[in-house]
């Protein structure tokens, strides 16, 4: 087993079970089933100590967060667009409809290894890991660790909100010029920040909005649940928007569209975007005709 990353509990936290605290501190760990999963792996420690569902925690105590080496990944030929990639991480842009990880086969960890290199770096995994998560409905990029050391020092700055990631969507309605959302999301303070790049006239529904978004905190679907509590909902939202614009075969208008950081070791700052997927431009010349491709 090798450390992925830890987590101190701030002082004055009121003491809870393991299994119920843990649920979204770690990046790769972000429901109560992953937190079950990993307690049988034996893969969560407390003080140094293996971690147990009825496991009581509170203020000081560190947990840490371990992957087994004897459980590969079972490897998907898919093939990524893959930004960018050294010895230590890699940045893939994760196609929509692809779930990060979890139990099935078809899952962006497993894809991983058909797509990346092995680190030659001492410290290197046995195999590629995401550092953080991305809806299975949102494409765009993941950031992706190769070495211990980047593991821990990426998923930090993630914790830290010091990686910055900015998001495109296509809202549904007549925004404003720029906004914040900032109602709490399942009991936990939520922030969203948004620009609109560009208005359209719809046929379907009025108008269209390109927004460009920046988020301060990372609650479970924060831009989809906040866009469509304004009656903004993104275009193609099965959950949150409306059914009669949910349009078969084309998904959600959402991607994370740039991402920017120190990187972990030379603390270069990487700053990566990618293009709007193929869809929104042709979804919009057929929806008004009026739309001026829009690009980086």
């Amino acid at each position: 087993m090798y450390l992925l990353d830890s987590h101190i509990i701030p002082e004055g936290t009121p003491p809870n079970r393991l299994s119920a605290y843990a649920v979204g501190i770690f990046p790769a760990l972000s429901s109560r089933k992953g937190i079950k999963k990993a307690l049988k792996r034996q893969q969560l420690l407390v003080d140094g100590q293996l971690g147990q569902s009825g496991t009581w925690v509170s203020g000081g105590q560190l947990i840490q967060l371990y992957e087994r080496s004897d459980s590969p990944p079972k490897t998907l030929p898919l093939q990524l667009d893959i930004p960018y990639e050294d010895e230590h991480f890699a940045v893939v842009h994760k196609p929509a409809g692809l779930v990060v990880s979890g139990n099935q086969y078809r899952t962006l960890y497993n894809a991983l290894p058909f797509n990346l290199k092995a680190s030659e770096q001492i410290d290197a995994l046995p195999w590629p890991l995401p550092v953080h998560r991305l809806d299975a409905q949102t494409s765009g990029l993941v950031v992706v660790a190769k070495t211990r050391s980047s593991s821990a020092s990426l998923g930090k700055a993630f914790e830290n909100r010091q990686i910055q990631k900015t998001y495109h969507c296509l809202a549904i309605g007549k925004t404003p010029a720029s906004g914040s959302f900032l109602s709490p999301l399942d009991g936990k303070a939520a922030r969203t920040h948004y620009k609109l790049i560009q208005q359209i006239p719809s046929l379907r529904s009025e108008y269209l909005s390109l927004l460009e978004i920046q988020l301060e905190t990372g609650r479970t679907h924060q831009i989809r649940r906040h866009l469509s509590e304004a009656g903004y909902p993104i275009l193609g939202d099965k959950l949150y928007g409306k059914a009669d614009l949910v349009l078969r075969g084309k998904g959600l208008f959402l991607v994370a569209s740039a991402i920017r950081f120190q990187h972990p070791l030379s603390a270069e700052e990487i700053e990566i975007s990618t293009d709007l997927p193929p869809k929104f431009h042709q979804f919009l010349e057929r929806e008004t005709g009026l739309w001026e491709k829009w690009g980086k």
